[in-house]
């Protein structure tokens, strides 16, 4: 149930019964050689449509660019500050609760955008518009735990396994190898503890974080499967709260 989709008739019948809708969330940055631009926005938005085929829950349109700025020397790469993000979200938001719907999950496909969606869902929640920040990696580490044998947090065989689910013609496995020999085991480089890799050039040649060939469709998939099934759940639970068990608390006495 897709609002871009649906001519403002339909949209008016839908917006009338709908009790949570989702704003898939992603970047347009680089995922390896081996991997599109787009998969943090592709990833989000097969999610959210896949739960959305199980709960009936209203899927925003995606927006593709987000907090991707450590990339930038990685072509194709496109980014927005933290703050234009967040206001950019609210702005989405109050526009929804205009038309009577005001509990929004944001569908989070980049770790990039963290930090300012949940800036969104605080200030939101004063206004009244219950946001919630979905990061589907965080939902189900069991799962992935299971799933997948290396490691690796970008363009690696978590990734790359759901992009083959995705969109297998959009992988290119010809470049797996020069991914995996160019590429950092962990995110970041550390110093004494101290934090000293602020792009991703600064320790990744290739983009990507660990290997990616050992990702196969059939992960892919139920890594999929496993994240839409959390998110659902997670909107039968916002859906069947009372406004007053969501609203901030008053101060204290």
């Amino acid at each position: 149930m897709e609002l871009s989709r649906m001519s403002w008739a339909q949209a008016r019948e839908v917006l009338g019964k709908a009790q949570v809708a989702l704003l898939p969330v992603g970047s347009t940055e680089q995922h390896g050689p081996h991997l599109p631009l787009g998969t943090d926005w592709l990833t989000a938005q097969e999610i959210a449509r896949r739960a959305s085929a199980r709960g009936g829950w209203l899927v925003l349109p995606t927006l593709p660019v987000g907090v991707s700025e450590h990339h930038r020397q990685f072509w194709g790469t496109l980014w927005v500050p933290p703050e234009v993000l967040r206001d950019y979200v609210m702005g989405v938001a109050r526009a929804l609760a205009s038309h009577g719907l005001r509990k929004l999950v944001l569908v989070n496909g980049h770790g990039g955008n963290t930090a300012a969606l949940e800036e969104a869902a605080r200030r939101l929640r004063q206004e009244r518009i219950y946001t919630f920040v979905y990061v589907w990696w965080r939902a189900i580490p069991e799962v992935i735990a299971q799933v997948i044998e290396g490691s690796g947090s970008h363009a690696g065989e978590l990734e790359t396994a759901v992009m083959l689910a995705i969109a297998p013609e959009l992988v290119r496995p010809e470049r797996y190898r020069e991914a995996a020999e160019k590429s950092a085991p962990e995110w970041g480089r550390k110093v004494e503890g101290v934090e000293v890799g602020f792009d991703t050039l600064d320790f990744s040649q290739s983009g990507c974080i660990g290997d990616p060939s050992r990702a196969t469709v059939e992960k892919g998939e139920r890594i999929l499967q496993a994240a839409a099934d959390k998110l659902d759940a997670f909107c039968r639970w916002l859906a069947a709260q009372p406004e007053e068990a969501l609203a901030p608390k008053p101060h204290l006495p």
